[in-house]
C-alpha cells in the first residue's frame, strides 16, 4: 500500500463518501474507488461499508485507522523537518482542548503563534478529557491539553494550577465573607458533570468525602452555571472558566485552597514534528506568563523538564 492510498483512506473517512473525497483530493471518483479496492485486496478484507448515505468503516477498517493516521503524521513530520532544514516554516498543528482552555487560552495562543509562524495551519478540536486522550492516542491531534489527574498512559507536561471555585445562586451568603468552606458545602445539592469532563471535581469531592446529591448532570461548564443560576444547586468549577463564563451567580474561593493542575500531552515526544514542537514551546511560554499573573495559586509551581 502507498502513502497516496493512505491519504485517500483518511480523506474518505473525513468526508464520508468517495465523491466528496475525490473533490477534496482533485481525483476522479473512479480513482478513489480503485484505490480503496486495491487497499482492500491487499489487506484481504473489506475496509468500508458502502451505503446510499455514504460510507462507514468496518471493524477491520476501524482497527487500521489509528495506525494509518500515525503513518500520515510521521510523513508530515518528515516533510516539516525537511522544510525546516531548508529554512521554510510550514505544516499543520492539531490541538485538542477541553472547554475552559478553548475559551480562554487558545484564542491568544493561536493568534500569537500565527504572527510568528504564518505558514503553519492550526486545527482546534474541542472535547472532554476522554475525547482528548482518545484523539492523542489515535493521532487525530498532535498535542492536547489535559488535567494531570486523568492522563492514563500519556506523558503530561504540567503548565498551570487553576484554583477551584464554588459557584452558588446569587445572594447565598457564607459564614466568612469572600470564601466558602468545605463544611459549608456539605448540606447543598450539587450540579455535576460527566466523569470524563470533570475528573478534577470528582477527585475534589472524593478527597473531602462530600456525599453529592445531584439535581442534574450536564456536559459543559456554561450549562452547569445556568443550572446553578436557576436554583438547581451549587457547583465546583475551576476559576479559568469563570473569567469568560458569567451568570447571575456568585463564585467563592474554597478553603482550604484546592486547584486543578493541567498541562499538554503528546503520544510520542520524540516524534513531534517541528511545527508541533514549536507550538508546545509557545504554549509553555504563554503558561509561564499566566503563572506569573496568579502567584498565589502557582507560588510553589516548579516547571518540569520540557519534552
Amino acid at each position: 500500500m502507498t502513502l497516496l492510498e493512505y491519504r485517500i483512506f483518511h480523506t474518505v473517512i473525513e468526508q464520508g463518501s468517495f465523491a466528496r473525497a475525490a473533490q477534496v483530493l482533485h481525483l476522479t471518483p473512479s480513482a478513489i474507488s480503485h484505490a480503496v479496492s486495491s487497499m482492500e485486496e491487499a489487506c484481504g478484507f473489506a475496509l468500508f461499508v458502502r451505503g446510499k448515505g455514504g460510507v462507514s468503516l468496518t471493524r477491520s477498517g476501524e482497527a487500521l485507522y489509528p495506525v494509518i493516521r500515525q503513518v500520515l503524521n510521521a510523513d508530515e513530520a518528515l516533510s516539516q523537518t525537511v522544510d525546516e532544514l531548508k529554512g521554510v516554516q510550514r505544516g499543520t498543528v492539531k490541538i485538542g482542548a477541553f472547554n475552559s482552555v478553548c475559551m480562554t487560552w487558545l484564542p491568544q495562543i493561536v493568534t500569537t503563534y500565527k504572527r510568528q509562524y504564518p505558514g503553519v495551519e492550526i486545527e482546534i478540536y474541542q472535547g472532554t478529557y476522554a475525547d482528548v486522550i482518545n484523539w492523542i492516542r489515535t493521532g487525530v491531534v498532535d498535542l492536547g491539553f489535559l488535567s494531570t489527574k486523568c492522563t492514563r498512559e500519556l506523558h503530561v507536561y504540567p503548565l498551570y494550577r487553576d484554583r477551584m471555585m464554588c459557584v452558588v445562586p446569587k445572594g447565598l451568603h457564607t459564614h466568612t465573607p469572600g470564601i466558602i468552606t468545605v463544611e459549608e458545602m456539605r448540606p447543598h445539592t450539587f450540579v455535576v458533570q460527566d466523569d470524563s469532563t470533570d475528573a478534577d471535581i470528582q477527585a475534589f469531592l472524593a478527597k473531602y468525602r462530600l456525599n453529592v446529591r445531584a439535581s442534574c448532570r450536564v456536559v459543559d461548564d456554561l450549562s452547569t452555571i445556568a443550572m446553578v443560576e436557576s436554583g438547581f444547586g451549587i457547583c465546583i468549577l475551576p476559576s479559568l472558566i469563570l473569567t469568560r463564563a458569567h451568570g447571575n451567580v456568585d463564585a467563592y474561593p474554597i478553603e482550604p485552597m484546592e486547584y486543578r493542575e493541567f498541562g499538554i500531552a503528546v503520544q510520542n515526544p520524540q516524534m513531534m514534528a517541528p511545527a508541533v514542537r514549536q507550538m508546545a514551546a509557545h504554549i509553555e511560554a504563554f503558561a509561564a506568563e499566566k503563572r506569573a499573573e496568579d502567584p498565589q495559586t502557582n507560588a510553589d509551581f516548579v516547571a518540569a523538564p520540557f519534552f
